[in-house]
């Protein structure tokens, strides 16, 4: 058994983006610059906001933190998204999920300029995920195929069972196995809530990539000897070992399910780190104007 180590890759590439970003400024060129927008103050969100406006710093980045109160209006927050659309310092930014229940996702979702979504949340970058065409991929699924290229995994002709069916991971990283490259050219299925019979289709995969939520329901009599497990749950449970009083727990059981494994992500420190810095990269990709060309 193998450990896919996400943080000494996130490391790696965060490297290989501030080395990029100081050829572009010695060029002249552009500081890429990702804005936030965060409201509340739900205690996952501003983690991960927070290590994003880090990781910024870390690789040479401008970035904008904006914030709003739980009872900010879906129409203030409407005219903030047209704000950042239409500053041309802005390359990329992302609206913080979730957001309060009186604010339509999907409304806020379809408003961002799908040239700076670099969540790869948008309709347009969705649609053209599924057609193989280049766009900005969501950021958990695109670090998921960044550690399985880096550890030389095998996919092609693999049988790759995806746990849950979230737009946010599920969905996308089930297209991605899915692509006619490497990582892909899996038969993938997916397995959600009413999928019957899920050990059964389990123990058939070489790959599994957990995202359902549920801490710990792969358990290690659901997966064959050799398969590569692939975790992205993160879920906080209450903990009197930490001084936080949680801890974070995995979709998979991990001392059960490790021994069966060629190679297994840890929670934490595994697919977690991999998603700033799938998003560092979109960013970067944004500034460069290399998937869409031109912003009017």
């Amino acid at each position: 058994m193998k450990l896919i180590d996400g943080k000494a890759v996130s490391a790696q590439i965060k490297s290989e983006i501030a080395e990029e970003v100081l050829k572009i400024k010695a060029a002249g060129g552009k500081t890429p610059h990702l804005a936030a927008v965060l409201v509340g103050h739900d205690g996952g969100s501003e983690t991960y906001v927070a290590n994003k406006v880090k990781a910024c710093q870390q690789v040479g980045f401008k970035s904008t933190l904006i914030r709003y109160e739980d009872d900010v209006t879906e129409e203030e927050l409407l005219a903030c998204v047209d704000r950042l659309n239409k500053d041309e310092d802005i390359d990329g930014f992302i609206v913080q999920l979730p957001l309060p229940d009186h604010i339509s996702e999907i409304k806020i979702t379809e408003a961002i300029d799908y040239r700076k979504d670099v969540d790869g949340f948008h309709p347009v970058n969705v649609g053209r995920l599924s057609l193989g065409m280049p766009c900005f991929l969501s950021a958990t699924p695109s670090g998921i195929l960044e550690l399985l290229k880096r550890y030389d995994i095998e996919t092609k002709g693999k049988h790759c069972v995806v746990l849950g069916r979230s737009n946010i991971v599920g969905k996308p990283v089930s297209m991605l196995m899915l692509q006619k490259s490497y990582p892909g050219d899996c038969t993938v299925t997916i397995c959600h809530s009413r999928t019957k019979n899920i050990k059964e289709i389990c123990l058939e995969a070489d790959i599994i990539i957990a995202a359902l939520g549920v801490p710990e329901f792969l358990t290690g009599d659901m997966v064959k000897e050799g398969a590569v497990v692939i975790d992205v749950g993160t879920t906080r449970v209450p903990s009197n070992e930490t001084k936080s009083g949680f801890r974070l727990k995995g979709d998979v059981k991990f001392d059960e399910v490790a021994p069966n494994c060629s190679y297994i992500t840890p929670v934490p420190g595994g697919v977690g780190p991999m998603t700033i810095v799938s998003l560092l990269r979109n960013t970067l990709l944004a500034g460069k104007k290399e998937i869409y060309p031109t912003i009017n």
